[in-house]
Formats: structure tokens, C-alpha cells, sequence
């Protein structure tokens, strides 16, 4: 019997063939990798063939549920969607919330891995019993809301839908996967799932999953949801991530015109505070959620979107966008196409500085000009004119032009940066540089080092590495539980109170101790993931413009972010992980976190000796 909380099996999904074939997970790997993100990993070592290109049929795309989905505990509903990523070809994996990941893991399974590719337009239908292909041409085109309506018109309303919109069938290299209006969104995963000829995939629950201790899980349940009400939350309730655009622009860490500058003269009329009272229509909470951070906004014409600091950042400040009609109506398109909202943002405002440096002939594009944000979304969506360049991301695309543009093209492994400006946040400069899935805010925390106050933000060194791995350690076990990151706050002593959540569902004697080593295993095995893929240290680094422009602060200082600071802040971050200078596990830690079964899986084992 799998312990508690888990199927101890995955589907196995052929789509040339449409053939489903569980396959065993032991218990062993489930305890070592949990599930979502850790267990996704492990999947990909197993599944994904080495040197395989993200977009060929053999390229596996792994849904992967967790032990805590289907408990009463608050932001349980989440599941992680893991492949080879086209925009960085490295390790990627992307969180949702929804119904679907309740309904995915209620087909009987911990994770589902579809490899091969359909031979036209269809979607993928699982339950409890049966796996089977169905025709979709009259999807393809549909936003993946659109085509999720029809679906379950279709099939009735119990099937939970995953789905993929024009971006995603035309290979846009950062599309996303949607689901109830929500998007596993970094990494190209919807390119994935488009070169699959899959638009989308129906799950319907058709089983029950138990608990080790039902009562003590019920108890954990009521008291974590009375917590999430306080004031660890209070942010999330009342303005949502929105409230840290003024927060930023005032001390200088708002991301402009594509990294150029770290304050936005128009931040104002972006702020939550300025357009809560006029423009929100709605607050909505995620599947299995106390903590209600979504904030609906309505622009000109009615358009509404979903409002969050990233997507505001990227689509205002970062293109010089202050119209907040445009910024509604912009994030509005994406999530019609299935755009990643910071990697279409990052895009555009290199494209933006090209056009502004001579580089690139589009005269129309201009920082500021939000016609021109909204015509340069279409065209990547249509991947037609400037948008069949920009649709490969802002690290294929500064190649493809060269002149230098490479220089200011944001990005770390391909992946276009969040909205944290590394030199006046330099713990999180390191954070940005080392990830294994790129530039990303949210496998590393580590802006909550530089926000602390303990630290000099515009000083980053040797005292600052150990909290940028706590703040990694910390994600890969909240992304493998897998629960919200907006509730961490609520928890005073995370690894004890992770241990014993997951004790009360597994019945396993997990204590805080065995989490954390756990937290390495996990964030060193995506590394290694990485290294078979061809990974090498110039990797974990930061673009040229980081590394040799400086910032003039209105407080009179200014930020500097040398080369040798950040290379030994690296140095550092590799010796507290058991790294060597290469950055390549040390054998003796591949020992202690039990790695060896994937090196020799890898055959990569001499190349950490």
C-alpha cells in the first residue's frame, strides 16, 4: 500500500498512440522528492532522453500532483507542470492552482507524463478507467478559456480542463498552460504542449485519496486556516502583489524601460492604491484557498484582467507604460494568447531599446507608446512581422540581431527577469544568477534577504549567500508539498511545521531534519538535470548591463554591481551548497543527498568524479 497521500503510480501517456500505462513510483523516491516540483524533477531524469530537443515528440511534459492535494489544508490545490523548457532549454517547472489539480490527482495518479505527439489537433481524456485521444480542430485557435468552456460543455462538468491558446499552437517560446483562469506560466510549457498537436487535457476525478491521520490533518487544517487570516496575509487580502509596485518604485527597485533605471515617474497611476477604488470589480480566492489574493480589475471597453505586481511591472514600467487602460488591456491579450506576461514584457522593452539604438527597424515600437505594446502582443501572438523574432524571447532573439544587443537583453539562461532590480537587491542578484530554471523570483527568495533590513541591500557579500540558499531551500519544499508561497509568512518554524503536515498525511516519521536534506536533494538534482543537458558555470551569471552600468539612487547613493562581487557571492553560494568552483556537485555531496542513482542513470557520473 503507498503511504498516505499518495497513488504510488504515474501515468505513463503515449499521444501518437493514445495508449495510457501506469507505472509504479516507490516509496522510497516519493519520500525523497515529495512531489510537484521535487518529484517532477526526479521524473524528468527519468523520462526526459538526454540531449532531446524541448519541441521533439520524445520531449516529455509532466503534470505532477502532491502528497497534501485533496486535504482540507489551505492552498493545498496546486500541482507543478515540469519539461525540458524551449525558451532556456534547461529545467522547467511552473505552479498552478486550480480544480484540475484536485480532479488530476483524483484519476488515480501522482503525476501524468505525456510523451509523443497526437496526429492533429486533440486533446487528452483521463479518468479514473480510461485514457483516449479525441479530434480538436475545432479548438485550435481558441484561447485556452474559450476551449476549456467549450470542453466541459462537451463532456459535462466535472471534467477539469488544462489547455493552451493560439500562443501555445503557433510555438511561441514563453506560451503558458491555463486552467480556471489561471497559468502555469514560465518557460514556454504551452510550446510544449502546442508541438504536442495537444490543446488541451480533461482529468475527472474517479477516486478517493486517504490520509495517515484524517483527524490530526482536519485539526493541522482549522488552525492553518485560522492563520492564514492574520497579518502575514493582511498584503495579499487587501491589494494583492500590486501594492509592491509603489513599495519598489520608492526605493529604487522598480525595473524601467528594460533595466535602464530603478524608479518610474509613472508608477502613480499604476498603484494599486490609485485604481483599487475605481477600476477593481472582483476578489476571488484560488481552489482550497482562505487567503483570497485575487484582484480583478476593468479597463476601456470592459476588458478585464487579473492584476498582479508582475504582469503590471513588465507590461508598464519595464516598456515605459503608464497608461493603466493599456497595462488591463495588454495583460488582458496575454492571457487570451497564452502569454507569459514578464517574458512578453522583457521582450518587448529590449526590442523597444533596439528600435531606440538603431538596432532594429520598427520605428513604431516605443518605450511608452501603449499602441505599440498592444500591436507588438498581437504580432507575437500571430508570430507575424517583429513578432516572429520576439516570440523566441529576448535571449534568441539578441543573437539573431547581435550589434551589441545582447548586452541589455534581461535574461538568465534565456529566462527574461522578474521584477527585482539586482543591483539595488544584491542577494537577490545572486539568487537571479544561480536558479537552475533562469532569472526567477520564485524558486529563490532571496530578495526576502535584501528586504529584511539586516543587510545592505546595495552591498551584496559572504553574509548574504546563507540566507539566499535558506530562501531556495525554503521554495523547493513549499513547490514539492506543494502549498502557496503567500503562506509562508503564517509559519514561525517552517521545517518542523512542514514535517509534521507532512507526517499527519503520509504517516511517515519525517522530522525537520530530514525536510531540509530533502531541500537539497531537490535543488541540487534540477542543477543536475542541467549539467546533463550541457550546463557550465557561465551560466549562472547576469547580462553585461547589471555588471557594468551603475544606478544614481535619489538618496544620493549609488548601486554598483561589480563582476568580482557577484562572482564571489557565486563562489560563496557554491561552497555552502557542497559545490565545486566548476559548480558541479562535490562527491561527497552527491553522497550524502543520495544523487548516485541518477548520475549512473545520466551516465554522467565523471563529471562530478
Amino acid at each position: 500500500m503507498p503511504p498516505g497521500g499518495y497513488f504510488g503510480q504515474a501515468l505513463l501517456v503515449d499521444l501518437s498512440t493514445g495508449e495510457g500505462i501506469s507505472e509504479p513510483i516507490e516509496e522510497p523516491v516519493l519520500r525523497s522528492y515529495i512531489g510537484g516540483a521535487g518529484l517532477g524533477t526526479w521524473l524528468m531524469h527519468k523520462y526526459c532522453p538526454a540531449g532531446v530537443d524541448p519541441l521533439d515528440p520524445g520531449a516529455p511534459l509532466i503534470f505532477v500532483f502532491s502528497p497534501l492535494v485533496g486535504t482540507p489544508l489551505t492552498t493545498s490545490a496546486k500541482f507543478a507542470v515540469v519539461a525540458k523548457s524551449p525558451l532556456t532549454h534547461r529545467l522547467t517547472d511552473a505552479l498552478a492552482s486550480s480544480h484540475f489539480a484536485i480532479a488530476g490527482k483524483l484519476t488515480g495518479h501522482d503525476a501524468i507524463v505525456l510523451t509523443g505527439s497526437c496526429a492533429e489537433p486533440s486533446v487528452v481524456v483521463i479518468d479514473r478507467d480510461s485514457t483516449r485521444i479525441e479530434p480538436a480542430h475545432d479548438l485550435w485557435g481558441l484561447s485556452a478559456a474559450e476551449a476549456e468552456a467549450r470542453l466541459r460543455d462537451r463532456h459535462g462538468p466535472a471534467w477539469r480542463v488544462a489547455a493552451i491558446g493560439p500562443a501555445g499552437e503557433r510555438g511561441v517560446r514563453y506560451a503558458t498552460i491555463s486552467h480556471d483562469g489561471r497559468h502555469a506560466g514560465r518557460g514556454g510549457l504551452g510550446a510544449v504542449m502546442g508541438s504536442k498537436w495537444c490543446k488541451a487535457i480533461l482529468v475527472r476525478a474517479g477516486t478517493k485519496v486517504g490520509s495517515a491521520d484524517p483527524q490530526g490533518v482536519l485539526a493541522a487544517a482549522k488552525d492553518l486556516r485560522t492563520r492564514s487570516f492574520g497579518k502575514a496575509t493582511a498584503k495579499y487580502r487587501e491589494l494583492g502583489t500590486m501594492s509592491n509596485l509603489l513599495a519598489f518604485n520608492a526605493i529604487s527597485t522598480l525595473p524601467t524601460r528594460n533595466f535602464s533605471a530603478a524608479t518610474f515617474e509613472g508608477a502613480p497611476a499604476l498603484g494599486a492604491e490609485e485604481i483599487a477604488g475605481l477600476r477593481q470589480v472582483a476578489r476571488d480566492s484560488c481552489a482550497s484557498c482562505s487567503i483570497g489574493c485575487e484582484h480583478i480589475y476593468r479597463g476601456r471597453g470592459g476588458k478585464q484582467a487579473r492584476m498582479e505586481y508582475e504582469n503590471v511591472f513588465a507590461l508598464g514600467p519595464l516598456c515605459g507604460v503608464s497608461d493603466v487602460d493599456a497595462v488591463i488591456a495588454a495583460s488582458s491579450r496575454c492571457d487570451e494568447l497564452g502569454l507569459d506576461t514578464i517574458s512578453t514584457g522583457g521582450t518587448i522593452a529590449w526590442a523597444m531599446e533596439c528600435v531606440e539604438k538603431g538596432l532594429i527597424d520598427a520605428p513604431w515600437l516605443r518605450f511608452g507608446d501603449a499602441d505599440a505594446l498592444l500591436r507588438a502582443i498581437e504580432e507575437i501572438g500571430a508570430r507575424e512581422g517583429l513578432g516572429a523574432l520576439l516570440a523566441l524571447g529576448s535571449r534568441a532573439a539578441s543573437r539573431e540581431i547581435g550589434l551589441g544587443s545582447e548586452k541589455f537583453a534581461a535574461h538568465v539562461k534565456g529566462l527574461e527577469l522578474p521584477g527585482y532590480e539586482p543591483r539595488t537587491l544584491q542577494t537577490m542578484a545572486l539568487g537571479l544568477a544561480v536558479n537552475a530554471r533562469g532569472a526567477d523570483h520564485n524558486r529563490s527568495g532571496a530578495y526576502e534577504v535584501d528586504l529584511s533590513g539586516a543587510h545592505d541591500r546595495l552591498a551584496g557579500g559572504e553574509a548574504q549567500v546563507a540566507g539566499a540558499i535558506e530562501t531556495e531551500d525554503r521554495a523547493a519544499v513549499m513547490d514539492s508539498l506543494i502549498l502557496c508561497k503567500f503562506l509562508r509568512g503564517v509559519f514561525e518554524e517552517p521545517f518542523p511545521e512542514w514535517a509534521r503536515l507532512l507526517e499527519l498525511v503520509t504517516g511517515w516519521g519525517v522530522d525537520a531534519d530530514e525536510l531540509a536534506t530533502t531541500a537539497r536533494r531537490i535543488v541540487l538534482a534540477k542543477r543536475l538535470f542541467n549539467l546533463r543537458e550541457g550546463w557550465t558555470r557561465e551560466e549562472d551569471w547576469l547580462p553585461e548591463r547589471f555588471l557594468s552600468e551603475s544606478l544614481e539612487l535619489e538618496s544620493g547613493r549609488t548601486a554598483t554591481l561589480t563582476a568580482s562581487r557577484l562572482e564571489a557571492m557565486i563562489d560563496s553560494y557554491y561552497r555552502g551548497r557542497g559545490l565545486e568552483e566548476t559548480g558541479i556537485p562535490s562527491p561527497g555531496t552527491v553522497g550524502e543527498l543520495s544523487l548516485r542513482g541518477l548520475i549512473e542513470f545520466e551516465q554522467i557520473g565523471a563529471k562530478v568524479g
